[in-house]
């Protein structure tokens, strides 16, 4: 297949050749790791508020095993391509060597976007200006307006990523094109989002980087399928990364609300011991004896979990492989951990299912996670409320207040030349930055909840 020879690139946004021991898609994985975007998941929630007594996972820890399940994936379509379709000696080094790199880095960033409070803040921030509606349209385009509110974490890491901000180094983080190609679940701008398609469901960047999303795409080979509005066809690569997401949050959630009590230790066992056996009934015998010789609980919910990820990342390695064909030609329609649903054994479908069930009506809906959505929805609304009206004002226009609310910005997030757009951007840089404590932090002080100096 022709097309597996060009639909990867090399080359980076912004980038000065150096001598370098690592591969460009291991220096990505390491710019990534090393940056302050990544470094702040470490305080931003996954699903159950940060922990106290208790560990859970957090945007970082989520991101940096998806990435090990990710890594895994990638290793093992290389081969796959490698050993059935005819491709040029560079494509075959790539895919032999280097394409899990690509699906581990974009793993590792692919929640980089995301702001405080988990989808609570993308709610918050789209909610602001949905219901500021009257006072805020008339300064943007349609096209701006819809991103402001449908405000989207996927769209944001491609910002990120990519962005120049005031006083940094051009060109974001300078990733290769195929890594940022394989975060992009959603390759099309906000007005063409479409819930009743899957690569549309949200969108994929803000019109600040349309053209560089352009370039992403041109670079990679990506399908155009729309030139107005911009919709692609995914590349390839996104459906590893979008499933080792699905595959560790479906799992490790309900691992962690066993972990805090949520869940009965043996509804825990017994979930997981069921899908186990649906993937692999020849498995289930050496597991049921595994679990006999381990007798702290916690490490025996670790045990199944581990069995249930390595067991439904084969799965999924098997369907994207049944379906390679149409993946790359921009035909395929479903999330792969969806089609396992609907393609193994209806042992398989009802246990999922019935996870799936419990995570809504007992994890997601737990009081302390709808507290802590509900507490960030009013600091981040908040917190706009503070920074949106004074920006969109000439300096001359603004009061007293205003100008000191601003003096609360760093300077990298004032772009007092640009667009009323760009401005607005620029305090949703800031705000979708902040870590759950330094919102709660400075909406303490902002509200005069809490008053002292910091320094």
């Amino acid at each position: 297949m022709e097309l597996l020879n060009h639909i990867y690139t090399n080359q980076r946004s912004n980038t000065n050749n150096t001598s370098d021991a690592r591969s460009e898609y291991q220096r990505d994985y390491d710019r990534i790791i090393f940056s302050s975007a990544f470094r702040r998941l470490q305080n931003k929630t996954q699903v159950f508020p940060l922990p106290g007594s208790v560990f859970v996972h957090n945007r970082l820890t989520h991101s940096l095993e998806v990435s090990s399940v990710g890594r895994s994936m990638g290793n093992l379509i290389g081969k796959f391509i490698t050993e059935n379709y005819q491709l040029t000696n560079e494509s075959q080094e790539f895919y032999n060597y280097s394409m899990h790199d690509v699906i581990s880095a974009a793993c590792l960033c692919h929640d980089i976007g995301n702001p405080a409070f988990g989808h609570s803040g993308e709610d918050a921030i789209a909610s602001y200006f949905d219901r500021h509606e009257t006072d805020l349209k008339p300064y943007f385009t349609e096209a701006e307006w819809a991103d402001l509110i449908n405000f989207e974490g996927n769209a944001n890491a491609i910002r990120i990523l990519t962005q120049q901000q005031n006083g940094k180094s051009e060109g974001g983080l300078r990733l290769t094109y195929s890594t940022l190609a394989a975060i992009a679940k959603y390759p099309c701008e906000s007005v063409a989002k479409d819930k009743s398609q899957l690569h549309r469901k949200k969108f994929g960047f803000f019109q600040a980087q349309k053209e560089a999303f352009i370039t992403i795409a041109e670079k990679t080979n990506m399908i155009l399928e729309q030139d107005s509005p911009i919709i692609y066809k995914r590349h390839p690569f996104v459906w590893l990364v979008e499933a080792a997401d699905d595959i560790c949050y479906s799992i490790i959630d309900v691992e962690d609300s066993q972990r805090l009590g949520i869940i009965d230790h043996d509804k825990c066992r017994k979930l997981f011991l069921n899908l186990v056996e649906s993937l692999d009934p020849s498995q289930i015998d050496k597991t049921k004896n595994t679990l006999k010789s381990i007798s702290d609980k916690n490490d025996r919910i670790a045990y199944l979990r581990a069995k249930s990820i390595n067991l439904l990342t084969q799965k999924s390695v098997e369907v994207y492989q049944n379906n390679f064909d149409q993946i790359v030609k921009g035909e395929f329609k479903t999330a792969l951990l969806d089609v396992i649903k609907n393609e193994t054994e209806q042992v398989t479908k009802r246990v999922l299912d019935e996870i799936q069930r419990f995570s809504i009506e007992n994890i997601y809906n737990h009081r302390s996670v709808l507290e802590i959505e509900n507490a960030g929805y009013n600091v981040m609304s908040e917190l706009l409320s503070q920074f949106v009206p004074p920006i969109l004002k000439d300096e001359k226009e603004r009061k007293t207040f205003e100008k000191k609310a601003l003096r609360l910005v760093p300077a990298q997030f004032l772009y007092e030349k640009g667009t009323k757009y760009q401005k607005v951007m620029g305090i949703l840089d800031y705000v979708s930055g902040m870590t759950d404590n330094y919102a709660t932090e400075l909406y303490r002080r902002i509200k005069g909840i809490e008053i002292g100096m910091t320094i």
